[in-house]
């Protein structure tokens, strides 16, 4: 069983050690239990709150997957982030935006040595086994969007015991964590950095270069493999 360092509370101060971004986590928030992170930001988000507004938890206690199931969110062992962004789109286009949280993702789990895949539309995935999934929100006004929320669970020093106990070993046996991949515990502060700082790369690179190169890259890492990418949904939905 790999232990968390009894330190490796998440902290801002020192996640802003690691932080170089110019608009992502601009504003953050670190809660301890809530429900989720997207519904804590999504009240934050009609309320006005800034692009790149980042929602930060120890633990959940409604978080759920795309599909709806929980996802398993023990108490200060892995990442639950919301991160709110503005972009100038129409509400169809969503689910070309919403890739770039599990390619930052795909390329923070790398950044540990270790190979990282996407599997349809949005679960990161090493060796097939899941260590991370997103969570894509948004809300439109006449057809155009008024902000996305992207939110991220990652599993990065729970335990094989806690999966088991928590899933049941069917469903824990295509689940894994960074630690356990790694054998080292994570610095929660530092991944968490990582990855805020590419989720800002991409978010650029859909700006500047479009989505089509977004898409590319998500291709490449095994996402789209024979199938047809998801429509967005209005109002508020889910929309990948």
């Amino acid at each position: 069983m790999v232990m968390t360092p009894a330190h490796d509370q998440l902290s801002i101060s020192r996640l802003r050690r690691h932080l170089d971004t110019e608009v992502v986590g601009h504003h953050i928030y670190l809660l301890g239990t809530v429900e989720s992170t997207n519904t804590v930001l999504r009240r934050l988000a009609e309320a006005g709150a800034d692009e790149g507004t980042v929602v930060l938890a120890e633990a959940q206690t409604a978080g759920r997957s795309r599909s709806g199931a929980r996802w398993f969110s023990p108490d200060s062992a892995n990442l639950y982030v919301s991160v709110l962004f503005r972009p100038d789109l129409s509400a169809r286009d969503v689910a070309l935006f919403a890739p770039i949280a599990s390619l930052a993702m795909a390329e923070a789990v790398e950044a540990e040595d270790l190979d990282a895949e996407i599997r349809w539309p949005n679960d990161v995935v090493v060796h097939g086994r899941k260590v991370a999934g997103t969570r894509v929100e948004c809300a439109t006004a006449d057809d155009r969007v008024s902000h996305v929320i992207l939110g991220v669970g990652a599993n990065l020093n729970v335990s094989r015991a806690e999966l088991e106990g928590a899933l049941g070993p069917e469903h824990a046996a295509v689940a894994t964590s960074v630690s356990e991949l790694t054998g080292a515990p994570v610095d929660r502060n530092a991944f968490t950095a990582r990855f805020l700082g590419l989720l800002e790369k991409w978010q650029r690179v859909f700006v500047t270069e479009g989505p089509e190169i977004v898409l590319a890259a998500w291709r490449g890492r095994g996402a789209l493999r024979d199938r047809a990418l998801p429509a967005a949904r209005r109002d508020d939905k889910e929309v990948l």
